[in-house]
This record gives structure tokens, sequence and C-alpha cells, in this order.
């Protein structure tokens, strides 16, 4: 598997990456009715816009299977709240991915990203009722932080719970953590 920057013509594989998890991992939330509306089509035209004008400290990932696939991305920036804080915006892997290490990969690479732009700390947000998520983070080294948020997602109130990593900077000729 390679972990690469996202380039525009990767705008419809991360669509697809996108509609498939959403699919999977939300079918619990949202219900299948909902989630079979989702378009591929419209989410990639968004993804082409984003990722021909990229805001400054933004970085969107993929990766990419043995046969040049994507099987996932993940999207990380500058915190809205906190201008020395980034935040990890989105994470999604193809369920036929989930536990190969993909999702390793391009945490530990957006996390990278992060640190690299100076950031002390990031957050993301995830679903609460999300178990499947929030464990992964947490095995990631991220935390419960005690922030959460209301909101609605395709017609459902939803409620978010905000996790937390502190970023140690990188030393010239040192291991990062």
């Amino acid at each position: 598997m390679v972990v690469r920057p996202a380039r525009v013509e990767d705008a419809t594989a991360i669509a697809e990456v996108h509609v498939r998890t959403w699919q999977a991992a939300y079918a619990h939330v949202f219900g299948t009715k909902r989630l079979a509306e989702l378009d591929v089509q419209r989410r990639a035209a968004s993804w082409r816009q984003g990722l021909a004008d990229l805001r400054p400290h933004e970085t969107v990932l993929v990766a990419e299977d043995e046969d040049g696939r994507v099987v996932g991305f993940a999207s990380v920036g500058e915190s809205p709240v906190a201008a020395d804080e980034g935040e990890l915006h989105a994470i999604y892997v193809l369920p036929e991915a989930w536990g190969d290490g993909t999702g390793r990969s391009l945490v530990a690479a957006a996390v990278d990203a992060l640190r690299s732009e100076g950031f002390r700390a990031a957050i993301l947000w995830v679903l609460e009722d999300n178990p499947r998520a929030r464990r992964f983070y947490e095995r990631e080294g991220w935390r419960v932080d005690g922030a959460r948020r209301e909101g609605e997602h395709l017609g459902v109130r939803t409620a978010e719970i905000e996790y937390r990593i502190e970023l140690e900077p990188v030393t010239p000729g040192c291991a990062a953590p």
C-alpha cells in the first residue's frame, strides 16, 4: 500500500470511497434508504473543486492498494476553533480494506502532515454512535476530550464527540513519537 497526496484526478475514486464507506459504516444511524441516495458524481464534483482549491495548511491523502486502486483517503487542515491546532476532517477506508492496516497508515500520515504544519495538537469529530471508529481512534492514541456537538446529517439528528491528540514536534535526527 502507498499513501500519497491526492490529485484532482483522484476525485471520483475519493467520492466512491466516501459514499461506499458511509453506506457500510452508518446504516444503523441513517438507514439504508437514505444512504442509497448518496450520489458519487455529486461528491466527485465537490472533491474536484476542493482538490483544485486546497486552502493553506490543508492536505488530502489517498491510500492505494498494490494495484494502484484508491482504497482510502484522509483530509486534514487547520482547526476552525484554534489556529495552533489542526483537525482530522475526514478519514474513510473501503469496507473490504477495514482491518488491513490502511486506516492506520492513513491516520499516521495525516498526523505527520499536521505535525509538519507546526500544529501543537489536533482534534477530530466522530459520531457518538460509531463504536468501530471510536475504538480505532483510541488505539491510535486519540482521546475523548469532553466536547460534544449536535447537528443534522441526511435529515437525521446526530451527536458527535471530539477526540484530541497532542502532536510532539519532530526534532531533526529523532524519530517521531
